[in-house]
């Protein structure tokens, strides 16, 4: 009779097993004891989960979100930017197409120009500081991946000049009015907006000082920026520079004057030479001609 009830409950613990509920599919190992008979005989069926065979694999990639035109004028940083997904324990490179140069490599650089550098982890950005005309062109950031993946970034760079009117030292009475003009030719690039700064500091329009405003005219493919200061203060002297992200700065000396008119200054080093060889003039010339 044992024999008979061991079968029975042996037949009982597979049809549970085999209704057993959906929950323990999500698992990767589970452990069910069933009973044998009456004595407590206990074994073991492992039921494994085929979840991981179905699970998809996480791929290295590259984000699509960041930008592959890169514009710069001459004398300003790029950053040409490269976000890896998933990258484990593969590599980065950045590679300058032109002459298939390898320039980084993750955080070390394989070229003595020291311009070129990797910033913003985890990101793997490449920053170049300050560029070149020559340094326009294509670069890819790679990865060792099989096969492997890269994405290319395109670097523009544009040789424009911002310029401010006039001579590059201004003299002014203080008191009186400061006019700068700073002009920046796009060369058909959407215009941008332009920065002054006075002695390596932003002008900051809303100082207790005052008298500071600015004018600002855009066209198609120029900007114009006036800065206009009253009442000239002694302070005020130094160097003005006109900043645009799309062209090298441009610098003029501004000379707040106490007491001599500002146009006899300006002229001032030709107009002292030229009264010096007078007053040599007269002083030699009578004796040489009377000897």
């Amino acid at each position: 009779m044992a024999p008979f009830h061991g079968m029975v409950l042996r037949l009982l613990g597979i049809g549970y097993l085999l209704h057993a509920e959906p929950s323990f599919g999500h698992r990767d190992i589970g452990i069910i004891p069933l009973v044998t008979d009456f004595y407590d005989e206990r074994s073991t069926i492992e039921i494994r989960s085929d979840t991981r065979q179905h699970r998809a694999k996480r791929q290295t990639s590259f984000s699509n979100d960041l930008p592959q035109n890169v514009t710069v004028a001459v004398g300003q940083f790029a950053v040409l930017s490269c976000r890896v997904e998933n990258l484990g324990n593969k590599t980065v490179s950045w590679m300058r197409m032109k002459d298939l140069r390898i320039l980084t490599s993750m955080e070390a650089t394989y070229t003595t120009d020291k311009r070129f550098a990797i910033v913003g982890k985890p990101n793997w950005d490449l920053r170049i500081d300050p560029v070149q005309p020559e340094d326009t062109g294509i670069y890819e950031c790679q990865v060792n991946t099989e096969p492997k993946i890269h994405r290319a970034v395109s670097l523009k760079v544009l040789d424009v000049q911002a310029k401010i009117l006039g001579s590059e030292e201004v003299y002014v009475k203080k008191g009186s009015k400061i006019s700068l003009t700073c002009t920046v030719d796009m060369q058909d690039v959407p215009p941008s907006n332009v920065t002054w700064y006075h002695a390596g500091s932003i002008i900051d329009f809303d100082s207790p000082r005052g008298g500071v405003s600015l004018e600002t005219e855009k066209g198609k493919s120029f900007t114009k920026s006036m800065l206009v200061i009253t009442r000239a203060l002694i302070n005020d002297s130094g160097n003005y520079t006109c900043f645009s992200n799309k062209a090298a700065p441009a610098s003029v000396v501004v000379h707040v004057l106490n007491g001599e008119h500002p146009a006899a200054m300006q002229h001032g080093g030709t107009g002292n030479v030229n009264r010096r060889i007078l007053l040599f003039l007269a002083i030699v010339l009578p004796i040489v001609v009377f000897r």
